[in-house]
């Protein structure tokens, strides 16, 4: 903890009562919170556990119900909007940045509060007032330069430029550390670390546990809405802090309850599949009831060979056998679900969800058959009971099945685009990183249904750049490695699953002994890659 923070005994801001409902559904239920000058205050909790409403009404965009009370360095303030909140020095740093990219970095700081000189904006007095500010937070750009050339770090800069160019006295970073690679993210901890020694007040919200550990002076949790708790630093772990998220202990987080893995009983194999580009030639065979990691470094190809098999991009050479049966030519994902294949992308909003169509038509849109006693009109009722069915039985919180999906935290949008590739019953489904900006309790859920799903003898494709997700759900691993499959670890290769030896092989460490025809039939091959992420660094 700071000396800053010992130093002030008076919390800087104190949210007292705070309850917000929407349309009918409480969202937030008495909810406290107390932060002090010269700390980072992490907020941690599920997604819709209401972390950012609470944000929300702490920056004056949402309005608390009647009967709560927010104090600013002891004052209970009567009105609460986004000017009063800007005056009192509470700024609020979204993960999608706020800034303008036409305008100057200049520009930018002073939007809203514009130098003039008579009628005209003073440009150059602006770039001159900033300079002190930049230069504290160690930014390498002018004030002249235009922001729609920095990179992200740098726009997050300015951000931060133009909160202390306000002076503000609270700062609220939501996920911040999102789109930053490694280095732009020890950049960025090292300035929020000075910036809570030089006094500020920083509400840290991330999902990620490392960066609490070495962020965090305290912890607020919320569930559900109410406040849980708070952790001390020093009281700090994953156990603690998981429980009081979702209400149960860490054991039983990772399910792996099906059957034991049974070679026999083969639901697809995959020979010679590969693009001419990024995946070579790679061949595997997928069981019934198996879960099936692929691991490896981004970019090593996972993500391409993904989509080879789901006939999404094209392939120049492979052949696709589903339960039995050789389901070529596939020309498209079409295809592929027809024959029993679903697959699940990295990248749910961009090639996943029609965000701006409801939760039901989400669910609805591979399965939906037009009623023949309609005269080919779809059955909307049908739809309506089916997506009522999934709702429930992947446990969607969502108050209805017309709400946007968009509207939805990530991790139920997550379990609405699994359900929808639910509803084909299929016998093979491929999860590319199913678990990414998801919470910890959602995580949960997801792996529930996976080890459901391969209980009920659906075979069930892991890609994850998370080594304790692989580990901790499937039954045996595939390494890839610059586009080769080159090993395989547990099932009946006998070799444990570990994250050390996983680590040595996706690095070209020493092979792993016991490769046989058998565990990749035709030649090793395949190509990982995590195209949607913007790290510059790779990382297992």
């Amino acid at each position: 903890m700071s000396a800053i923070l010992a130093e002030h005994p008076m919390p800087v801001l104190e949210m007292n009562a705070i309850s917000k409902t929407f349309n009918g559904l409480r969202v937030l239920k008495d909810v406290a919170l107390k932060v002090y000058a010269g700390e980072v205050h992490a907020l941690m909790g599920e997604n819709g556990a209401g972390k950012s409403t609470l944000m929300k009404i702490l920056s004056g965009a949402y309005q608390a119900d009647a009967g709560g009370e927010i104090r600013v360095g002891g004052d209970a303030l009567a009105a609460f909007d986004p000017l009063t909140a800007k005056a009192r020095g509470i700024a609020v740093i979204y993960q999608e940045l706020s800034l303008c990219p036409n305008l100057s970095v200049a520009e930018n700081i002073y939007l809203g509060r514009e130098l003039r000189r008579g009628w005209s904006i003073d440009r150059k007095a602006m770039e001159a007032g900033c300079v002190e500010v930049l230069a504290r937070l160690g930014a390498d750009f002018k004030p002249s330069t235009r922001v729609s050339v920095l990179s992200i770090a740098e726009r997050q800069l300015v951000e931060i430029a133009r909160a202390l160019h306000a002076n503000a006295r609270i700062l609220v970073m939501d996920e911040p550390t999102t789109p930053l690679s490694s280095r732009e993210t020890d950049r960025l901890f090292a300035l929020i670390k000075q910036l809570r020694d030089q006094g500020l007040a920083i509400i840290y919200i991330s999902h990620r546990m490392a960066e609490i550990y070495e962020l965090s002076d305290r912890v607020s949790v919320l569930r559900d809405g109410e406040y849980v708790g708070m952790l001390q630093r020093d009281a700090l772990s994953a156990d603690a802090l998981v429980k009081m998220m979702v209400g149960r202990d860490l054991s039983g987080f990772y399910k792996k309850e099906h059957a034991a893995y049974n070679p026999g009983a083969v639901v697809m194999r995959v020979r010679d599949m590969a693009d001419g580009k990024r995946v070579k030639p790679c061949s595997f065979d997928l069981h019934a009831g198996e879960v099936l990691g692929i691991a490896g470094l981004v970019g090593a190809g996972r993500t391409e060979l993904a989509r080879l098999i789901f006939a999404a991009d094209p392939r120049t050479s492979g052949t696709l056998e589903v339960a039995g049966k050789v389901v070529e030519p596939l020309r498209n994902p079409t295809d592929a679900i027809r024959a029993g294949v679903v697959y699940l992308t990295e990248d749910r909003k961009a090639q996943g969800l029609f965000l701006d169509m409801s939760v039901r038509d989400n669910i609805n849109v591979c399965a939906c058959v037009p009623d023949a006693r309609a005269g080919g009109v779809l059955d909307r009722g049908r739809g309506a009971r089916r997506a009522l069915e999934a709702i429930r039985a992947l446990s969607i919180r969502v108050a209805s099945g017309k709400v946007s999906v968009g509207a939805l935290s990530g991790g139920n949008q997550q379990k609405v685009l699994l359900a929808r590739l639910l509803e084909v019953k299929p016998h093979v489904l491929i999860l590319d990183e199913p678990t990414r900006g998801v919470d910890i309790g959602s995580k949960s859920e997801i792996y529930r249904i996976i080890n459901d799903l391969a209980k009920a003898g659906v075979g069930v494709v892991l890609i994850s750049s998370e080594l304790p997700e692989i580990i901790g759900t499937c039954d045996r691993v595939l390494i890839m490695r610059e586009g080769q499959l080159v090993a395989e670890v547990g099932g009946a290769s006998g070799h444990a699953i570990s994250q050390e030896r996983i680590i040595d092989l996706a690095t070209g460490g020493e092979q792993a002994p016991g490769i046989t025809d058998t565990a990749l039939p035709q030649g090793r091959a395949t190509s990982f890659k995590n195209s949607n992420n913007n790290n510059k660094e790779a990382r297992p």
